[in-house]
């Protein structure tokens, strides 16, 4: 068969070794500052490197080495071990989440401090959604005691879903704590078929923190696979320009991969960015359509490299599922579907990424579908050229009854799981509904029916059981 599929190119290959070389001069002249100690003299140990004042300057050819050591694939599984993604060889894949810390119910819209049962609530909505591939941590619990949110988040995390994945940890002290009780709940290793991708990031610029690197030698040590992403406020943490952007943040990944191949050679690690600018009149952070060319430049990059990439999702802007949160998601979502991504693990966040809505994981739900009908091109063959038929029919004749449509007609065109079809008349009969209407009421409707795992009830009891030593 002869498909045609659109494809995104943004930098020519001699742009992308410019910017490859800009990067290694940032890592063996500026280096960066790693605030461990213990990781810090790992590196000098293993690298034959010495750093000053924590910082250590990282030379091309052990970036290199890096680079030709970290697998070009990544495997992931489901809980209950079959295999669902080859990250680096397949298509952008998509996932719910983000660390909110308030939530925006599906009713009026109005935000209240994200709660235990919203956790669980979001983790079986996304994982009833067929084209969200992973769950990630959907927020900070804030309705128990501080230092017991990331335990009881996890375990609604694991409880809910049996998708893979992307786990954040706010409070560093905890991650070794919830992945035991992860390992009490499952049975198994971890490492044995990882479901589980732990999610670190460096603090831009050029810093490692302590936190994030021992953290990332826990879940290396684990056998899991990790992400290793970092976040840009353009004109503030990194340089204004997208090419200056684009070179710092590059160089914190690189440097991470140094790191994660130093832990372990062979680590399995995507890497990637969400390149945001600041704004310095309103003090706040947000998306420009010039972020979405960073990502896709990184996405270059990543695949210069062989090495699995972690896109933005485009989230953040918008005061809930609105027509500004539709602009970027749109814009995301095509864009990176049609250049190099592999994994776009943050969906549903709004206001600054503070807050998440059920509204936002079902809206844009209906965005990847359509995004991916122009992905996947069309096919161009004799069957589907339709010449004979063409012939056969004529000018001035009908086709509703010909091979082609009879063939097609309930798959050759998109059909909303959200939206009906309205004609004006039709529209009118039902009330002359808004559409955020129908989609806060279709919400409603996905949550309410969305199932729990058939193992809820026993990980939630096993899971508070191991909780309650935290206690005080």
């Amino acid at each position: 068969m002869n498909n045609v599929r659109p494809r995104l190119t943004l930098m020519s290959e001699e742009q992308i070794q410019e910017a490859h070389r800009n990067v290694l001069r940032v890592l063996s002249e500026t280096g960066v500052r790693v605030d461990s100690p213990s990781i810090l003299q790992m590196l000098e140990r293993k690298l034959g490197l010495k750093a000053e004042d924590r910082v250590i300057k990282l030379p091309a050819e052990i970036v290199e080495e890096a680079i030709k050591s970290a697998p070009k694939t990544m495997d992931v599984y489901d809980r209950r071990g079959e295999h669902r993604l080859k990250l680096g060889e397949d298509r952008l894949r998509f996932g719910v989440g983000v660390t909110a810390l308030f939530y925006q119910n599906p009713v009026d819209e109005t935000l209240d401090i994200f709660k235990r049962e919203n956790f669980r609530d979001l983790v079986r909505l996304g994982s009833s959604l067929r084209h969200y591939d992973v769950i990630s941590t959907v927020g900070i619990v804030r309705d128990v005691e501080e230092e017991l949110g990331d335990l009881y988040g996890s375990l609604e995390h694991i409880a809910n879903t049996t998708k893979p994945l992307v786990l954040l940890v706010s409070d560093e002290n905890k991650f070794p704590d919830v992945l035991e009780m992860f390992e009490l709940l499952h049975g198994k290793d971890l490492g044995d078929k990882p479901f589980v991708i732990p999610y670190f990031n460096p603090v831009s610029p050029l810093v490692m923190n302590a936190g994030t690197v021992e953290k990332m030698k826990v879940a290396i040590e684990r056998g899991l696979p990790i992400i290793f992403s970092n976040y840009s406020m353009a004109g503030a943490s990194t340089p204004l320009t997208p090419a200056g952007t684009l070179t710092l943040l590059m160089a914190e990944l690189l440097a991470g991969l140094v790191i994660s191949q130093t832990i372990k050679k062979g680590a399995p690690i995507l890497l990637g960015m969400l390149p945001v600018y600041f704004d310095m009149r309103t003090m706040l952070n947000f998306y420009d359509p010039q972020s979405i060319l960073v990502s896709v430049a990184c996405s270059e990059m990543m695949k210069h490299c062989g090495i699995p990439h972690c896109s933005t999702s485009g989230s953040g802007t918008g005061w809930g599922m609105d027509l500004i949160a539709a602009d970027t998601y749109w814009m995301n979502t095509l864009a990176l579907l049609l250049s190099h991504g592999h994994l776009a693990p943050f969906i549903g966040d709004s206001l600054g990424s503070k807050s998440i809505a059920p509204t936002t994981l079902v809206h844009c739900h209906e965005i990847i579908d359509q995004a991916l009908r122009i992905h996947d091109g069309f096919q161009l063959d004799d069957v589907n050229s339709a010449v004979e038929e063409i012939a056969k029919v004529g000018p001035g004749r009908s086709f509703l009854n010909q091979p082609s449509t009879l063939r097609n007609y309930k798959s050759g065109y998109y059909v909303s799981g959200v939206y009906p079809r309205y004609s004006m008349e039709k529209w009118l009969e039902a009330g002359s509904p808004p559409a955020r209407q129908v989609l806060r009421e279709k919400t409603q409707d996905l949550m309410a029916s969305a199932p729990a795992p058939d193992e809820y009830a026993d990980f939630i009891a096993r899971g508070e059981k191991f909780i309650e030593k935290f206690k005080k």
